[in-house]
């Protein structure tokens, strides 16, 4: 401080001593909590109403020696002119602010009278601080015999201050760590609710796993007792026989290519010089890229048109290709197998209907709604096994994250009790 005061005398540290221990339990911590609380505001109000009743008498002291400040001349007659107003209006303004600043102390009962105490304080200080701080020259050697009574007086003031300061500080970080207690308690409960909740879910979708699991047996079972029928027998039979007969119309399928692929490309010029209607245009096209898929009897008439057509274009010029007798002649060799590739195709698909058919009628209506059921059924499973293992999943970081919450408390209660108390979980 410029005036001279502000260096607190060195404190003796405590003894430290071992903290009593004490085992409670979560519920307990609410209460003891609160008796903490009151325990240390009923301390801190007595500390400050001490220093409070010991800091009035200092006030008092202080507005004496304005008093008599006041009534003193300081012999400014025996000194220049200039320095005597320089003097006269220092010592004016250091009158002044005890007469206004300094004021008595309010009385202390409770926490808001030692708040309103330590601001009235710090002002009363930073009031006669400020001033004494611009008029120390005047005061130091003008009215030397007031500044050691003042500066030991703003000193022992100053100190106490401090110290009402520091003990209200700790009470509010005991506030502090209070709501932050009875903040963890709450996320604890809240915590342990969930827990409970999750752990009901586990409970149900377990039960109704089992009892999934236990349909799907029901489902297998009963799949293998149609699977082991005589009439499924047949059914797989009649299946492999349909499955063989399909590998057949690869083989036509590669017979009639060949032979349209020799006439492709006056087939593909054809196409794009054609004025042919809709559904020619269609068997055209259609016979350029797979000439299977519209060999029958209904089309026979419009491929042979379309071929004679691709003749005369030939043979008038109009399509031009390499060798048009090779290029003719392929074309009525065409139209002279195109009777056995329908005769083929039709009977091909006159055949796999017959034996679709007879598989069609073996067919068990039981075993495909059994399958599909089974499928669901086994998906259903699928889906509850992973809700199990998710409410599990946080169910155990429940279980993880209460411990450090309990630890987060211990510390806390360390903060502003001389016991060290431990939490025992519930």
């Amino acid at each position: 401080m410029v005036f001279g005061w502000g260096k607190k005398k060195q404190e003796e540290k405590p003894v430290e001593t071992a903290p009593q221990t004490k085992e409670i339990s979560l519920n307990e911590v609410k209460n003891i909590v609160a008796e903490l609380e009151k325990l240390r505001e009923s301390q801190t109000v007595s500390e400050v109403k001490h220093l409070r009743n010991s800091t009035a008498p200092l006030i008092d002291e202080l507005i004496k020696v304005g008093k008599m400040l006041e009534k003193d001349t300081l012999n400014v007659d025996d000194i220049d002119k200039h320095l005597a107003i320089i003097v006269v209006r220092g010592k004016k303004q250091v009158i002044d602010v005890i007469k206004k600043g300094v004021v008595s102390l309010p009385e202390v009962s409770n926490i808001e009278n030692a708040k309103k105490l330590d601001t009235s304080l710090n002002q009363i200080l930073k009031k006669v601080g400020d001033v004494l701080g611009r008029q120390t020259r005047v005061i130091h050697i003008f009215a030397k015999k007031y500044a050691t009574q003042l500066k030991d007086n703003l000193e022992v003031m100053n100190q106490n201050h401090s110290e009402i300061h520091d003990i209200l500080q700790n009470y509010d970080n005991t506030k502090s760590s209070s709501s932050e207690i009875l903040d963890t308690l709450k996320k604890i409960d809240t915590l342990k609710s969930k827990k409970i909740e999750k752990t009901q879910k586990i409970a149900d979708t377990n039960n109704e796993l089992e009892s999934v699991k236990e349909h799907l047996s029901s489902l297998e079972k009963s799949i293998d007792e149609i699977k082991s029928s005589d009439e499924y027998k047949k059914y797989v039979e009649s299946k492999k026989s349909l499955e063989s007969f399909e590998t057949q119309k690869s083989k036509i399928k590669d017979e009639i290519n060949s032979q349209f692929t020799k006439i492709s490309r006056p087939l593909g010029r054809y196409e794009y010089a054609s004025s042919l209607d809709k559904e020619q245009k269609s068997i055209l096209a259609t016979l350029s890229e797979n000439p299977f898929d519209v060999l029958t009897p209904q089309n026979k008439d419009s491929i042979i048109v379309i071929l004679e057509n691709v003749r005369k274009g030939i043979t008038s010029g109009s399509i031009s290709v390499k060798d048009v007798d090779k290029t003719l002649s392929q074309i009525t060799e065409t139209e002279e197998t195109l009777d056995g590739f329908i005769s083929k195709v039709s009977e091909y698909f006159q055949k796999h209907q017959q034996m679709s058919a007879v598989l069609n009628s073996l067919r068990s209506e039981k075993l495909i709604s059994l399958e599909s059921e089974l499928t669901k059924t086994s998906e259903n499973r699928d889906d509850l096994q992973l809700k199990s293992e998710t409410f599990q999943g946080e169910v155990d970081e429940i279980d993880s994250s209460i411990p450090q919450l309990v630890s987060k408390i211990e510390k806390k209660l360390r903060l502003f009790s001389n016991t060290k108390y431990t939490l025992l979980m519930s």
